[in-house]
């Protein structure tokens, strides 16, 4: 009987120590969560094609080391093409070259997708650029495409134990793309990309009349549809004066949050789209002047302005300009 009872002290002791260690074990395992990272654009004047050429996607920051997910090899990253090619034009191995024209409004491709890291804060975002990224402009020339440093470096992530998170990085191309005079390339500025988490953006799309643009002595009906017939600026907040709203390189009192062209349809009607807004209270202005130095203040003219609360769904909302 003593023995009995002894013996099963004995092992009431085992299992309890077990199960503290069990516990113990799981406290040491890394928290995960899952990220995904797309790519979308807002067009600009004079290029046919922006081919940005990626090849490693990483995380960087959180005292666990860099999570790095390279283009071709990992699973969760994007499959390699052969639109990258260096100047003998052999394929460089390991980028995914994506033409930015291609993804206009609430468009996007992705880098990476259900990536499995560990949760926490993480600083920094850094996609890696390689060589082979490209303009071409709209009569066949192509010009070298440059990032400094060959990195996008982006702001910091804080993604959640257990979550899922989407994220979109959106080119602002009106502002990012520039050609510095003397330079026989072009050069992308970090100045021009958002960063947003895909659950507290909506979209952005709309309609112009035509009557309106010929009224304006606006551009009309050209041959070449992709020919920017007006320009439509996005600014934070609601009723912003026309007088006091600044174009991409000017230094009036509101900075647009985003911008694109209005484009004909090639049979009647002119429309514009923006995506990836961060859900707030905007302000949507019109104007016939289609270029715009996101290097210096150019004399930019609107014709008029609209409210719009732009909310963090999939559906866009519509801000049509008709009279």
């Amino acid at each position: 009987m003593k023995q009995t009872i002894l013996t099963s002290a004995v092992l009431a002791s085992l299992s309890l120590l077990a199960a503290c260690g069990s516990d113990s074990d799981d406290d040491l395992q890394p928290q995960m969560t899952r990220f995904s990272l797309a790519v979308s654009d807002a067009p600009v004047n004079g290029a046919k094609v922006v081919m940005l050429c990626f090849s490693e996607i990483e995380l960087t920051g959180n005292g666990v080391g860099n999570q790095s997910f390279t283009v071709g090899d990992d699973d969760a990253a994007a499959e390699a093409n052969d639109e990258c090619r260096d100047a003998q034009g052999t394929i460089i191995p390991n980028t995914r070259g994506i033409d930015l024209l291609l993804l206009d409004g609430a468009k996007s491709e992705a880098l990476l997708t259900d990536a499995d890291i560990e949760a926490g804060n993480y600083g920094q975002l850094r996609l890696e650029i390689a060589p082979g990224s490209y303009v071409e402009l709209e009569d066949g020339m192509r010009e070298p495409l440059q990032v400094p440093s060959n990195e996008l470096k982006l702001g910091s992530l804080t993604l959640v134990e257990g979550g899922n998170a989407n994220y979109t990085l959106e080119f602002d191309l009106r502002k990012a793309l520039i050609n510095p005079p003397g330079q026989n390339a072009y050069l992308m500025k970090p100045t021009g990309l958002r960063l947003v988490n895909n659950t507290e953006v909506g979209h952005l799309t709309g309609q112009v009349a035509e009557g309106l643009l010929i009224n304006n002595n606006c551009a009309v009906a050209p041959s070449d549809a992709s020919v920017p017939v007006a320009a439509v600026y996005l600014y934070q907040g609601a009723d912003r004066p026309l007088n006091e709203l600044s174009d991409n390189g000017g230094n009036k009192t509101y900075q647009p949050y985003a911008s694109t062209n209005v484009y004909f349809d090639g049979v009647s009607a002119y429309h514009y789209s923006i995506g990836f807004i961060k859900a707030d209270n905007y302000t949507v202005a019109l104007s016939c002047d289609v270029d715009d130095n996101p290097e210096a203040a150019d004399d930019i003219s609107f014709l008029q302005a609209k409210n719009v609360v732009v909310s963090p769904t999939a559906t866009p909302v519509e801000v049509d300009f008709m009279d």
